[in-house]
């Protein structure tokens, strides 16, 4: 508990401020009125701030605004905000002003803070850290930001990571003939690679998706300032703060092609969460895959069996869960409720400025973390490890009825449901049962019937039946 305090004074007036405190009296202002979640903002998010804070005061320095030692105080400042030297100092509660106006006084008196014990001199918090600046197009700039980077350094990453480790099951169980199945009930057959190609495709599909938002995402508000006109800004501040910020990070970002537009909507975050949705979605389809595949194993599907990573039951020894597609769903199930939140919060710019800027910032930064942490959890310790149950897929292929589509061709639609439903019936073979109820000979049938060439596909011969 903090005993000793400092006053510090603001356009409001006087207020105790925890004596060790870097922040000033805007941020305590905000600790006391928003006593809410603590949730606080992100890290990847306040690394982004710092960014901008850094980039702001080159381009102010370029434009011979900024004295170039109180710059060169503040970009040291903001680096160290940006690396998380200071993270303790970034207490402020997610649900706080909508602008995140907050949090952007909190950096700009941190780093006025810090830049002022570096220098020696007095450094503003407003009228140096912030100049050119406005929170409307800060908070804005700096999700874009945010985004981009965990994008480019995490989930992207992790998804191609993904990707290749199903590419490599792929080829490892290729080859293996399973049933397929549609509504839960057996189908024709595949081979397990065709059904692992349809994972890597969905996963291949997400990246493509989140290329497509990027034009997008690279371009910022950042000097549109209060409204979207840029006052208190140089005409060019905005250009050359994407250049600076395009060299500290390595990323092409450039001006918005309209302030107005970034500034009163986050239409593009919107986008962006959409996206992550989909690829939600696209996890929590491979997780269930796997689990209903791993499901028994007695009693269950029994085709594959996932890696054994932990005890799955406090009471049942011996019992093991699929532990990590069920996480895998989770964060699909965590997703998509964050969508729905950004997706409300998208919705709220009010004329020249969205108030709900924070809590967009906050489930945007949270979903890109969740699917590029469980992308990679489920690639290593579920995917690369699981083993097939080659018997029981074949034991499988050998009972189902549902082989008999391939000889609607020769022997029509109608003869082939009669041959069907007698040998589920019976519990036999659908090559059994054909070549008791039709006159083609044992070795056609065979040859008509093989699992492995039917997941080939096509037409094997034959005239034209009751398809």
């Amino acid at each position: 508990m903090t005993t000793s305090f400092r006053i510090e004074r603001d356009s409001m007036g006087e207020l105790q401020v925890p004596a060790d405190a870097l922040w000033g009296a805007q941020t305590q202002r905000a600790v006391q009125n928003f006593p809410i979640s603590g949730l606080t903002m992100p890290r990847a998010f306040i690394g982004a701030l710092g960014l901008v804070k850094q980039a702001a005061a080159r381009a102010n320095t370029r434009l011979d605004l900024l004295d170039a030692h109180i710059a060169r105080a503040i970009d040291a400042a903001a680096a160290d905000v940006e690396t998380g030297k200071h993270d303790a100092q970034f207490p402020l509660d997610v649900f706080q002003t909508g602008s995140g106006t907050s949090t952007n006084m909190n950096a700009n008196e941190v780093i006025a803070s810090l830049a002022t014990r570096r220098l020696g001199r007095a450094v503003h918090p407003n009228d140096h850290v912030n100049m050119g600046q406005s929170s409307n197009d800060v908070i804005p700039t700096t999700i874009h930001v945010s985004a981009a980077l965990a994008v480019r350094r995490d989930l992207g990453p992790a998804l191609e990571h993904l990707r290749d480790v199903l590419r490599v099951k792929e080829r490892e169980v290729g080859t293996i003939v399973k049933t397929g199945r549609t509504h839960l009930m057996d189908a024709m057959p595949i081979t397990l690679g065709q059904e692992l190609s349809g994972w890597r495709t969905q996963i291949e599909s997400g990246l493509e998706r989140l290329a497509c938002v990027e034009p997008r995402l690279l371009a910022l508000a950042q000097g549109g300032t209060a409204v979207g006109t840029g006052i208190n800004a140089h005409a060019d501040f905005g250009a050359r703060f994407c250049e600076e910020l395009a060299t500290l990070t390595g990323i092409p970002f450039k001006p918005g092609r309209n302030y107005f537009e970034g500034l009163s909507s986050q239409d593009t975050a919107v986008e962006l969460s959409g996206q992550l949705k989909v690829i939600a979605v696209s996890l929590m389809k491979i997780a269930n895959d796997l689990r209903w595949m791993n499901s028994g194993p007695l009693a269950g599907l029994g085709e594959i069996a996932l890696p054994a990573l932990q005890p799955g039951s406090s009471i049942m020894p011996g019992k093991v869960n699929p532990v990590i597609p069920e996480a895998t769903a989770m964060v699909a199930a965590q997703v998509i409720g964050n969508d729905a939140t950004i997706t409300v919060a998208g919705q709220s710019g009010n004329f020249q400025l969205n108030v709900m800027l924070p809590v967009i910032a906050y489930n945007l930064l949270e979903s890109i973390r969740l699917l590029a942490n469980v992308s990679r959890a489920l690639a290593d310790s579920a995917i690369a490890g699981f083993k097939v149950n080659e018997s029981r897929l074949a034991e499988a292929l050998d009972r189902n009825p549902i082989l008999v589509t391939a000889l609607n061709p020769v022997i029509g639609y109608e003869k082939g449901a009669a041959i069907a439903k007698q040998a589920y019936a019976e519990g036999r073979p659908i090559l059994e049962m054909a070549e008791k109820m039709t006159d083609l000979p044992r070795e056609e049938l065979a040859k008509l019937l093989d699992p492995a060439e039917l997941a080939r596909g096509g037409i094997k011969g034959g005239t034209s039946g009751g398809g």
